[in-house]
Formats: structure tokens, C-alpha cells, sequence
């Protein structure tokens, strides 16, 4: 029973750590880490035209300032690089997981920063 109590209080730190935008390096493209890795992640089927590149940074660093805590829904991987759809951990109450909030693909989209490519899965 001790054994037990003792490996839930040193595993629930573990459990309540997100992942992290640590840079936004582009229109579509993250660096995120979980504490113990640094993953570049490039936003699910989008397309950012390379004029509206530094409107889609900006729009991106507000949505996410260093140290958002973030949901990743992979969707596969290219070149080494995780391809997923991105939305940002809201905070909600103190107990139980925050819930996650817009997808930041859709509002690049809704925002006219980006555009959904074809023969992409929604």
C-alpha cells in the first residue's frame, strides 16, 4: 500500500506535464518539448503563402507565447518532422485536464493566413 501511494505521488508530476511551444519558426512550423525532448512540428494540412509567412508568425506568437502549453494530434511524420493539428490547453479548473481549444490550423484558415491544402483529411 505504501509502495503503491509513494509511485502515484512521484508519478503525478509526470502525468500533469504538456507539451510546450518552446519557438514559433515559421507560418507552419513549431518547436515544442515535453520536458524531456525538443520536437519540430509542422501544422497539418496547411499551406502558408510565403508573403503572409510573417503575418502567420505573428498571429501564431500571440496565439502561443513561449511556454503554452499545447495538445498534439499527430496526423503522420515527413522528412523527420511531426505533422499534427495543434490547439492550444486552455485553463480551466484545477482539477482534471484543461480543455483544449481551437485548432490553430482552422484559424490560420479562418484568419486568411493560410490555406487548407487539397486531398487533405480534416
Amino acid at each position: 500500500m505504501i509502495v503503491l501511494g509513494a509511485t502515484l505521488l512521484l508519478g503525478l508530476p509526470l502525468a500533469l506535464q504538456a507539451a510546450e511551444v518552446l519557438q514559433v519558426r515559421s507560418g507552419t512550423v513549431l518547436q515544442i518539448g515535453d520536458g524531456n525532448r525538443n520536437y519540430t512540428v509542422r501544422l497539418a494540412c496547411l499551406s502558408v503563402a510565403p508573403d503572409a509567412n510573417a503575418l502567420a508568425v505573428a498571429w501564431l506568437r500571440q496565439q502561443l507565447p513561449r511556454r503554452s502549453r499545447v495538445n498534439l494530434r499527430p496526423v503522420g511524420s515527413e522528412d523527420g518532422i511531426l505533422v499534427a493539428r495543434v490547439s492550444r490547453l486552455e485553463s480551466g479548473p484545477s482539477t482534471g485536464s484543461p480543455p483544449p481549444g481551437p485548432d490553430l490550423g482552422q484559424g490560420l484558415v479562418a484568419a486568411g493566413l493560410a490555406s487548407r491544402l487539397p486531398n487533405c483529411s480534416s
